[in-house]
Formats: structure tokens, C-alpha cells, sequence
């Protein structure tokens, strides 16, 4: 197998903090909630009425009149976030990338927005459906937008793993670019999910919270629902020195599996064993580790599994390690969750930050990790974690490491 070193040149996001990275990570470090009243298109009788959204996004403004009426406000998150790190990474936009270049995106729903408009315009309205509507909604019309924006001609496709998409197609982009397969790939996570249908049918399954995300408080009552875009260019080490540019991280390691248990319900032995596989791929031992940003739903049972997991894989190093979830700030973002963290992530370890996990008056005893206060802490920091624990069993664990490592 080809070793090559994966490094990152390049970020964007948009999320409920606005457009662009600096943004979303000033409100993680600062921890400041994101988190607003509900606004949907529709009539919304929802009892909760929170969510951390995307405010003010004009898709004909940031994409214009030839691509707008093609996407759906996940694709055209994706798009705006992606030239943003496209322009970090120092590509030309206007190049087209070609066939050494991959455009994968990760979303558990896709075109959420269109598939609510349209039930509400052909039950209720009594309207024809736009023109438009099936390529609006297909999740594959993210990852196609980025090939033809970027010219590129490489493998192009959407990763569906529900809050595990984001993470998993950055680390099955990691995974090609290592093999030799591309060079490079412009791949992250998107997901434009506050709509009035999603809302209610999150609320049906109790795992909302009224007031406010309180990842492994005692009295923890659910997540907030939030949605948005990050983006990376990751590419070759060599590929990246070769054409001047700066790498902001190396992405050193990632690991996949599946509980093959349960619908609904985590396992902490599953959970453990991905977080071990991405520290056997990076080659780096449990204490190498000094921060994780967890999944951290706050709802019961994902944070006591969660906890779990990490006690299992780290033992004693587990009482050193700083762990926050920073979902009380941008919400549960599902399939865009993962890519957003890990942006999160890959900005603590270039700060030395550990961002703060918010809402906790009483840790519940079940999670005994060491959890950030509710003010960040700075502390050097060799290697970052980032986990995505997703509905069905699907988990996926990143790790990042400073770019001028040896």
C-alpha cells in the first residue's frame, strides 16, 4: 500500500455562525451558542422551537442565475464553503482539476428543503411540482455541483451514513488519495435539514431539546438540530509542496466500522473499536492524543456510550485527555456534523484550544471523562480526535496532527 502523507490546504463552512470557517470557529472557541428561534417556510406547530440554522444565505446572490435554480440550499452550502477552502488552498478556481481530482460530499438527507416544498406544493397547495425538483433533491447533486464548479473529473459521489457521512467521505477521500488512486479532492460534509417535516419528525423521536444542548450534563434532555457546510481540500503531501502550498494539518488517520446491532442504540465496544482503528492508521498510541471533539449529542444514551468508548480505548490516559463537544454552539449538523468538527478540531490543534463544552452545571457521573469547562483551554496539543457516531451503527473517527510534524 501507498503511505503518502494527506495534508489539508484548504477549509470552509458555512454554518449557523455565517459564512466562513473563521467564523465557526470563533463561536466553538469563544462558545458562543449559535442557536436561535425555528424559521421554516411552511406553517410550523412544532412544539420545539429552537434550532441552530443557516440565517440569511441568498443562494442566487452567492451562486448566481445559471447555478441557483439547480440547488438545493445543501448543495449551495457545499458550493460556497468549498470555494472557500479552494481559495485557501491557493487553487485557481477557474483551473479545471481533472481526472487526479475527487469530489465527494457527505449528507444524510440531501435535498431536504425541495423534498418539503414539493410535499407541501402537490398535497396542500394543490401546485405541479417544480421542473427542477428531482435534481435539486438527489444527494448526488452536491457532489456534482463540485466536480463541474471545479472542473473536477475524478470519482464523484455522495456518502449517505446519516451523522457519519461528513467523516467518512473525508476519510474515504483520505483513504484514495493515500492509495494513489487521486491526488487530491475537494470533499466535506453538507446538510440543509431545518425544515418543517424534519423537525417535527426529529421531535417525534424525543431526542430534542426545548432549551438548551447540554452534551454529558446530568440533566441533559436532547440535541438541538442544526445544519450547514464544511469543506477541505486535502491533497498529497508531495502534491501540495510541489505547487507552494501551506498545509494547515496532516490528516494522519480514520477508521470505519459498523455495530451491526441496533437502529438506534450506540455500542461502546464498536465505538472503542473504530477510535483503536484510527490510531493504529495514524500509528500513534492512546496517550499520543490530547484532545477529542466528541460526537456528544447530548441525548442519554449516545453520551454515557460515548464516554464509555473512550474510557475503553484511552484507560488511564482518559483522566489527561480534553474532550468537548461543540454541538451546543452549531447544533447537530447530521450528515454535515462530522466536517464541521472537524474543521473545529483542526483549528484546536493549530491554536492550541480546546474549545468549551458548554451547558454543564452537573457532569453526569456515568461519563467520566474530563470535560472542557465552559471557558476554553489553552494546552499543547500533538494529536486531535474527532469521532461521528451515527443512527445504525455507523461509526467513523478521524485524527489530525500538526503539518510541520516529522
Amino acid at each position: 500500500m501507498n503511505h503518502r502523507r494527506v495534508v489539508v490546504t484548504g477549509m470552509g463552512a458555512v454554518s449557523a455562525a455565517g459564512n466562513g470557517a473563521e467564523l465557526l470557529w470563533r463561536a466553538a472557541r469563544d462558545g458562543k451558542s449559535c442557536t436561535g428561534p425555528v424559521a421554516v417556510r411552511q406553517p410550523y406547530g412544532g412544539r420545539i422551537k429552537i434550532s441552530a440554522q443557516v440565517r440569511d444565505f441568498d443562494i442566487e446572490a452567492l451562486l448566481g442565475p445559471k447555478i441557483a435554480p439547480f440547488s438545493d440550499q445543501f448543495t449551495a452550502y457545499a458550493l460556497v464553503a468549498a470555494d472557500e477552502a479552494v481559495a485557501q488552498a491557493g487553487l485557481d478556481p477557474e483551473a479545471r482539476q481533472g481526472s487526479r481530482c475527487a469530489a465527494l460530499l457527505g449528507t444524510g438527507i440531501g435535498g431536504m428543503n425541495t423534498v418539503d416544498d414539493g410535499i407541501f406544493n402537490v398535497y396542500f397547495a394543490n401546485k405541479r411540482p417544480e421542473a427542477l425538483t428531482v435534481p435539486r433533491l438527489i444527494p448526488s447533486a452536491g457532489p456534482s455541483q463540485l466536480s463541474m464548479r471545479f472542473g473536477a473529473t475524478g470519482p464523484c459521489f455522495a456518502v449517505a451514513s446519516a451523522c457519519s457521512s461528513g467523516s467518512q467521505a473525508v476519510g474515504l477521500a483520505f483513504q484514495m488519495i493515500r492509495a494513489g488512486m487521486i491526488d487530491r479532492a475537494i470533499v466535506g460534509g453538507s446538510e440543509a435539514c431545518v425544515t418543517n417535516g424534519s423537525m417535527r419528525a426529529w421531535e417525534s423521536l424525543r431526542v430534542l431539546t426545548p432549551d438548551f444542548c447540554r452534551p454529558f450534563a446530568k440533566n441533559r434532555n436532547g440535541m438541538v438540530l442544526g445544519e450547514g457546510a464544511a469543506m477541505f481540500v486535502i491533497e498529497a503531501e508531495e502534491i501540495a509542496m510541489a505547487r507552494g502550498a501551506t498545509p494547515l494539518a496532516v490528516l494522519a488517520g480514520y477508521g470505519t466500522n459498523s455495530d451491526a446491532l441496533d437502529p438506534v442504540r450506540p455500542d461502546a465496544a464498536s465505538a472503542s473499536a473504530c477510535i483503536d482503528m484510527a490510531l493504529e492508521d495514524a500509528g500513534l498510541r492512546p496517550q499520543d492524543i490530547d484532545y477529542v471533539n466528541a460526537h456528544g449529542t447530548a441525548t442519554v444514551m449516545n453520551d454515557v456510550t460515548e464516554a464509555d468508548a473512550l474510557n475503553r480505548t484511552f484507560g488511564a490516559h482518559v483522566e489527561k485527555l480534553l474532550v468537548s463537544s461543540t454541538k451546543p454552539v452549531h447544533g447537530h449538523a447530521l450528515g454535515a456534523g462530522g466536517a464541521l468538527e472537524l474543521l473545529i478540531s483542526i483549528m484546536a490543534l493549530r491554536e492550541n484550544i480546546a474549545p468549551p463544552n458548554l451547558n454543564v452545571e452537573i457532569q453526569d457521573p456515568q461519563c467520566a471523562i474530563r470535560l472542557v469547562g465552559p471557558k476554553a483551554v489553552e494546552t499543547p496539543m500533538r494529536a486531535v480526535l474527532s469521532n461521528s457516531f451515527a443512527f445504525g451503527g455507523i461509526n467513523a473517527s478521524l485524527i489530525v496532527t500538526p503539518a510541520a510534524s516529522a
